[in-house]
Parts: structure tokens; sequence; C-alpha cells
């Protein structure tokens, strides 16, 4: 009997970068904070695959932060707009991870 598949879902994902020789920051950003739409079975291989990814494009991954699918945000009650649910959708068309958003940290930004 053939194993069913479980369907791909597509999580929101905020990982944590820290510096790294190439990883195109800007200069003098001690890190960035990436938001990340990113496909999976579930949210822990949605995370290995960002990490991985991350990693390839030489960045330094320090912290993910996962806040589910789009249906579990919206239970959340988080807004989601249409810029996000499109990108959500390409990620899930692609199976991949997309970087929606990359907020640089200047000195003492974090804290």
């Amino acid at each position: 009997m053939a194993k069913e598949k479980k369907q791909q879902q597509v999580y929101t994902l905020v990982v944590e970068v820290g510096r790294k020789s190439g990883d195109g920051l800007p200069k003098g950003a001690t890190g960035a904070a990436l938001m990340i739409y990113a496909s999976g079975v579930d949210e822990a291989e949605a995370v290995r695959e960002t990490v991985a990814i991350l990693k390839q494009a030489d960045m330094a991954p320090l912290d993910v932060q996962g806040y589910g699918t789009l249906d579990e945000r919206r239970a959340m009650g988080h807004e989601v707009g249409d810029d996000e649910i499109g990108l959500m959708q390409r990620a899930a068309a692609e199976n991949s991870v997309i970087v929606a958003q990359m907020t640089p940290f200047f000195g003492d930004d974090k804290g």
C-alpha cells in the first residue's frame, strides 16, 4: 500500500542572522531579521530547508521563530495582506523558500 503523501503548506518564519563574510548585508550591519515564507510538510521541515538555504547563501542563521500557516496566523488575529498571500502562493507553487523582507540591525538595534 502506498504511503500517503503529506500536503505541503507554507509557513511564515522570522530568521535572525548574524554576520558572515559574503552575506550581502549592508556595511556596518551587525545582523538582520528575515521574514520568510517557506514550504514544507510541517513547520520543522520548513525551518530545516530555510536554514540550509541560508547557509548555502553564506548567511549565519542564529534563531528561527515560526508563526505558522496562513490559517494559523489568521486564527491568531494577524492581518495578512494580498502581497503576503501572493508570496505564500508563490512559495507553495515553487516548493521554495522566499525572503519577503530583510531588516538589518545596526549597533544596538536589538535591545
